[in-house]
C-alpha cells in the first residue's frame, strides 16, 4: 500500500511529517524548497556540484572545491522567515561589487569555502552552517568532489562536444546527450541514506540537462532512487530555457528522463496548464513512464516564468494527499 499524507495541519510535530528529499540546483531547487518548507520540516535537499561559472567557478578553480553557489541558494531557501533567518538569508546572498578581486563573489560562497577549509569536509561544513542559520532542512552535495558536465550538441546536423555547465548554458544547438566527469564520482552515504528513508522524492524544476538530469547519471544514486520505496514526483518547468531546452517541449523532457533512468518509477508529474502546449502528448509521455499528470496553476501570475511558493506547496500537498483530481485552495497552508 502506498503512503499518503494530508495537510501539514494533520501533522502536529515533525516526527509525523513525511520525509522529503528534493533534487536539483539553482533557482529551480530554490523554488521547490520554498514550497516544500510549507509542507514538511523533514526536508533534505541534494544539490548538483558541476557549476563552473561566476563566483563558484572562481572558488572551484582556486581551491579545488565543490562549487558552493547552488548549495548556498538551497540554504537561503530554507532560512526561517524570522528576523534571524531573513537576515542570514540576505548575508548568504550578499554579493560584493568592487574594482578588486572580491568583485562578484557571494559572501555565502566565501563563508562555505572557509568552513570547508577548516573542517575538511563539505557535508560537515554544510551541517554546521545549517545549525548557525537555523535552516528548516538539510542540504547535501551530490558528491564531495567537483564534477564537470559534458554535452554532445547538434548544430545544423553536426555534433560537437561542449564541456562545462556555463558553456553548455550559452552554446547554440540541441543537446543530444550528457555525461559527468568523473563518471564514478562517489555519492555521499548521507544522500543514499536520505533516499532510502524518504517518503517522497522530488525532481525539478530547473535547468533540465545541467541541474536535474545529473542526479540520474551516477549509478549508485540512480539505483538507490529506483529501489526506493518513496513515491516520486517531477515538477515541470514553466518555460523553455534558451539554449538548453529551447527546442525541447515538455513531453520530451519526460522522454529524456526515461532514456537515462527507465527504472526510476515516477508516480506523478506536476505542471502548469499554461506551460503545456500539448496536454495529450504530455499525458502519453507520462503514461509511458507509468505515472500520472497533475495540472495546477503554479506561476506567480505576473507573466514571468517563476513558481509561486504557496501554489507549488498546495500542489505538493495535494499530490501527497492523493487529491490529484480537484483543485484545492491554498489559503489553509501553514506558514511555519
Amino acid at each position: 500500500m502506498s503512503k499518503q499524507y494530508g495537510n501539514l495541519s494533520h501533522w502536529p510535530n515533525r516526527h509525523q511529517q513525511p520525509k522529503v528529499v528534493a533534487f536539483g540546483g539553482g533557482h529551480g531547487l530554490y523554488a521547490t524548497l520554498q514550497a516544500l518548507r510549507h509542507v514538511t520540516r523533514n526536508l533534505t535537499a541534494v544539490v548538483t556540484v558541476a557549476d563552473d561559472g561566476g563566483s563558484s567557478g572562481r572558488l572551484r578553480e582556486e581551491f579545488d572545491l565543490i562549487p558552493p553557489g547552488d548549495l548556498r541558494m538551497a540554504l537561503a531557501a530554507l532560512c526561517d522567515e524570522s528576523n534571524w533567518g531573513l537576515t542570514w538569508r540576505d548575508i548568504l546572498q550578499f554579493r560584493f561589487k568592487s574594482d578588486g578581486e572580491l568583485n562578484g563573489h557571494s559572501l555565502g560562497n566565501l563563508l562555505m569555502a572557509g568552513l570547508w577549509e577548516i573542517l575538511g569536509d563539505p557535508v560537515s561544513g554544510l551541517d554546521w552552517l545549517t545549525q548557525l542559520l537555523d535552516a528548516k532542512g538539510r542540504v547535501l552535495p551530490l558528491s564531495r568532489v567537483p564534477m564537470e558536465i559534458t554535452a554532445e550538441m547538434e548544430v545544423g546536423g553536426t555534433l560537437r562536444t561542449v564541456k562545462g555547465q556555463s558553456k553548455i548554458a550559452k552554446a547554440p544547438g540541441m543537446i543530444r546527450s550528457i555525461r559527468l566527469d568523473p563518471p564514478d564520482a562517489p555519492v555521499p552515504p548521507e544522500v543514499l541514506e536520505a533516499v532510502a528513508e524518504a517518503d517522497w522524492i522530488v525532481l525539478g524544476p530547473g535547468s533540465w540537462f545541467t541541474s536535474v538530469m545529473p542526479h540520474l547519471l551516477l549509478a549508485p544514486l540512480r539505483e538507490a532512487l529506483s529501489q526506493a520505496s518513496a513515491r516520486k514526483a517531477l515538477v515541470l518547468n514553466l518555460s523553455r530555457q534558451r539554449g538548453e531546452t529551447q527546442d525541447l517541449p515538455l513531453p520530451d523532457h519526460l522522454r529524456v528522463l526515461g532514456q537515462y533512468a527507465p527504472e526510476l518509477g515516477l508516480n506523478i508529474v506536476i505542471g502548469d496548464p499554461a506551460a503545456v502546449v500539448d496536454i495529450d502528448d504530455l499525458e502519453h509521455a507520462a503514461q509511458t513512464l507509468g505515472c500520472e499528470v497533475m495540472l495546477r496553476q503554479l506561476s506567480v501570475g505576473d507573466g514571468t516564468a517563476r513558481h509561486d511558493p504557496l501554489r507549488l506547496a498546495a500542489a505538493f500537498r495535494d499530490a501527497m494527499s492523493g487529491n490529484w483530481g480537484d483543485l484545492a485552495p491554498i489559503e489553509d497552508l501553514d506558514n511555519h
